[in-house]
């Protein structure tokens, strides 16, 4: 089976020769694709959206869409700071607050600079998860664009206890991104349940496998080191004769 690597290169490579993607790109990121709007409608069709009051919503160029279309219809968005790089790791996105700004607030310079910072013990039960993939398969097996923020995110919420087992999560992909290959996958890593493109609804065909937390011992020193979430995390687990090892 191929690697996460030569997956990334050639889902990036197809969109380039096909001409569906834009700014800022493909390479190297979530690709922003043709029709991403048009995929955030058919995704507010359906009833995990529906029922969603609260989302937590990666913030990639090609959900801003389903950002923008939350805040519109009055759903709090909670977005993560990127790399996580400080301890209240994610951005709250209430319309109740934000009021005409919502628009503003979708893309990603808007949320940092409109958001509110919440430490992940302060946040609300999530509803519903928008993952961004470069690669996705009808079994809802995911690949990104490995960094591993996302999984780490998920693993923050089981942790902290505001995402659960059974928590829905959606992509918005375009239909050159959904495979029916096998794609490989770790411990860490979180399947979708839902894989939505501009033109069709694919509800994934395996059973939901999810990480329980963060897995420690799967952890580089560059991020145990380098997240703020983390480091404190670590120490409090030190402190009670929590084992690292």
């Amino acid at each position: 089976m191929e690697d996460k690597a030569l997956w990334r290169k050639r889902i990036w490579q197809k969109m380039e020769a096909q001409g569906v993607t834009l700014f800022p790109g493909a390479r190297g990121r979530i690709p922003n694709f043709v029709g991403a709007p048009q995929a955030a409608g058919l995704l507010s069709k359906e009833p995990e959206w529906k029922a969603a009051r609260t989302i937590k919503a990666n913030p990639d160029s090609p959900q801003r869409s389903v950002r923008a279309l939350a805040l519109e219809q009055s759903k709090r968005v909670f977005m993560a700071v990127p790399r996580l790089r400080q301890s209240q790791c994610f951005i709250e996105l209430d319309p109740a607050r934000l009021g005409a700004k919502v628009k503003a607030a979708a893309s990603i310079r808007g949320a940092l600079r409109l958001g509110r910072p919440v430490h992940p013990r302060e946040m609300p039960r999530i509803d519903l998860i928008v993952a961004g993939s470069v690669v996705v398969n009808r079994r809802g097996v995911r690949i990104g664009k490995g960094g591993g923020y996302s999984d780490l995110e998920y693993a923050l919420g089981r942790e902290f206890g505001f995402v659960e087992e059974d928590t829905p999560i959606v992509t918005t992909v375009h239909t050159v991104q959904l495979v029916r290959d096998e794609l490989p996958s770790t411990d860490h890593d979180f399947d979708v349940d839902l894989i939505v493109t501009p033109e069709a609804t694919v509800r994934a065909t395996s059973a939901r496998r999810r990480p329980p937390g963060i897995l420690w011992d799967q952890l580089s020193s560059e991020y145990l080191e380098g997240i703020p979430i983390l480091r404190d995390l670590r120490r409090n687990r030190s402190g009670a004769g929590g084992n690292d090892s």
